[in-house]
């Protein structure tokens, strides 16, 4: 009868007895149960619109995680560290980064040789300043990597650079476990710490450990701390990939092979690569920058240069002692002491193509005693004219050389003790402009001729011109010679021609100076220093021209003949 009314049943509300027995049982018990909370509570999360669910529950989750912690810490590490070491690297990069700005700002100023090689290289390679510094001087090579097991010690795993040397790598891997044990019994430290470098001599050993393997590196130099970051980066992906046969190890290393690519990543080696390709804007820049260091270096050298012999010409020059000179802020400054009747430092200046604004100068007057200072001082004091030159010897004696005014030359006589620097005067080498002017007189009335017709005293057309001449140069010559002291006598000599006999012709002849002095006296000349005489045609006349009829013998003649004064 029961098995009747369960097919009427389920014929007509199409349920089976077992489910419609589950129904009756919800409805006695309305209690909501773990299994229902279970099937709702991710729905309930996805759909909540507010924090309330998420609010209430962080503390359940922050108490299980206390738990965790509290009851095995490993567990916890282990879940999380393929997360926390990837988030680390990136806030340890980040910080290289900016230490590699800041520390590119602090030797942007450096200018020794070395520095300058390295800027030079940094513009060629297209990195920073800082990079190349750390390139060149941390030159490194991963020589060895080993994979050892955390918790028995043995190796998992071993690559080796090439032609590096190759010990049992088992027993290294021993003596490092061994080394780290000692270390932990030895010492207090706690249980989670670990042995994170070992130094020998070249040779450094860096340990990256995880939660069931460590990594252990052989490096030989002097290895940049980014190096870290490729072991943590090797031991995480090992971790996750291989870490159920790490947590199974029991001896066999065949699974550990897998690992070996990650081991190989960390083989790594930084030599200066001679081959880089030269960007060709760093090669015009660098190009740029040489040029102008080669332009900046001649123009400074040739400066420099011009200075230096701008200096050295202006210290030799007499009545100047150069003290002090230098440059300072793109000017020169000298200073020292110059006698006033130096040249002047600006006419020098100009020689070296130096202007007053560039050149900065002060002076201290002095009287200079040098022997050309000492030549102008007498010019200046005695009045010198411009046709006398002086000379000083070492024995302080001033030698006066020229010509001048008699009376400037008796003044110099007695005013040249006046001078400093002058023991002694010595004028032998000085003539009286009057002297030469003397000369010259004389010169001129003895190349006087005066012309007569032929066998009479009368003068030929044109001689009474020639006549005045002569009168005015003897009267110059008369107040000289009375000037200077000089005893003064001029003879007047007459001529004849060839024609007619002797006495006759030195009759005519005596006449014809005769008549020439007389001439004078009327002229208002002294004839008291005067004599004539007739010489005949014993003196022809000295004439380049032809005289066929004797014109330019029949004349009369001068000489002249001084004599200093005997009083």
């Amino acid at each position: 009868m029961t098995n009747d009314l369960n097919e009427l049943r389920t014929l007509l509300f199409g349920l089976e007895p077992q489910k419609l027995e589950k129904i009756y049982e919800r409805l006695d018990n309305p209690q909501i149960t773990a299994e229902d909370i279970s099937r709702l509570l991710p729905e309930a999360a996805q759909r909540a619109e507010d924090k309330e669910l998420s609010d209430a529950m962080v503390p359940t989750v922050e108490n299980a995680i206390h738990t965790s912690i509290q009851k095995d810490q490993d567990v916890l590490a282990t879940a999380i560290f393929p997360i926390v070491g990837p988030a680390t690297r990136k806030a340890a990069i980040a910080a290289v980064e900016e230490m590699i700005q800041s520390l590119d700002k602090t030797l942007e100023f450096g200018l020794s040789p070395k520095s300058l090689k390295w800027r030079i290289e940094a513009l060629m390679t297209g990195k920073t300043f800082a990079q190349i510094v750390m390139l060149r001087t941390l030159v490194y090579q991963v020589e060895q990597v080993f994979l050892i097991h955390k918790k028995n010690g043995l190796l998992l795993q071993h690559v080796v650079a090439p032609q590096v040397p190759v010990q049992d790598p088992d027993l290294v891997s021993a003596m490092l476990t061994a080394i780290q044990d000692f270390v932990k019994d030895s010492f207090n430290t706690h249980k989670e710490d670990t042995l994170h470098s070992l130094y020998y001599g070249e040779l450094t050993i860096w340990i990256e450990e995880g939660p069931q393997a460590v990594l252990a590196g052989i490096i030989r130099g002097n290895a940049p701390r980014e190096l870290r970051l490729v072991f943590q980066d090797a031991i995480e992906k090992i971790h996750q990939k291989l870490n159920r046969e790490l947590i199974v190890f029991e001896g066999d290393t065949e699974p550990f092979a897998n690992s070996k690519p990650f081991l190989q990543n960390c083989l790594t080696s930084q030599y200066k690569n001679q081959n880089a390709k030269k960007s060709p804007y760093a090669i015009i820049l660098l190009s740029t920058i040489g040029l102008s260091i080669v332009i900046w270096s001649f123009f400074t050298i040739r400066n420099q240069l011009r200075w230096n012999a701008f200096i050295e010409d202006l210290d030799s020059q007499p009545g100047i002692v150069v003290i002090k000179a230098e440059t300072r802020s793109g000017k020169y400054f000298v200073s020292g002491m110059r006698d006033l009747l130096a040249v002047e430092p600006e006419v020098l200046m100009k020689k070296f193509d130096f202007t007053s604004k560039e050149v900065m100068s002060r002076w201290e007057r002095y009287a200079s005693l040098e022997p050309p200072i000492v030549e102008r001082r007498a010019a200046q004091l005695l009045k010198a004219p411009t046709t006398i030159s002086f000379q000083v010897d070492e024995n302080e004696t001033l030698y006066a050389s020229g010509s001048a005014p008699r009376r400037w030359i008796l003044k110099a006589q007695k005013s040249w003790h006046l001078i400093p620097g002058v023991s002694q005067y010595e004028d032998k080498n000085t003539i009286a402009f009057e002297l030469n002017q003397l000369e010259s007189y004389k010169k001129q009335i003895e190349e006087k001729n005066l012309l007569f017709f032929e066998g009479t005293t009368d003068l030929l057309p044109g001689e009474e011109k020639n006549f005045r001449e002569l009168v005015l140069v003897i009267k110059k010559l008369s107040g000289t010679a009375e000037y200077l002291g000089k005893n003064l006598r001029i003879q007047i000599v007459g001529h004849t021609d060839s024609i007619g006999n002797e006495e006759t012709n030195r009759i005519l002849s005596q006449a014809r100076a005769n008549t020439i002095l007389n001439s004078l006296s009327e002229r208002g000349i002294d004839t008291s220093y005067f004599n004539t005489i007739g010489d005949s045609d014993r003196e022809p006349p000295n004439m380049k021209l032809p005289d066929k009829e004797g014109k330019y013998s029949r004349r009369v003649t001068f000489r002249v003949f001084l004599s200093d004064n005997s009083r």
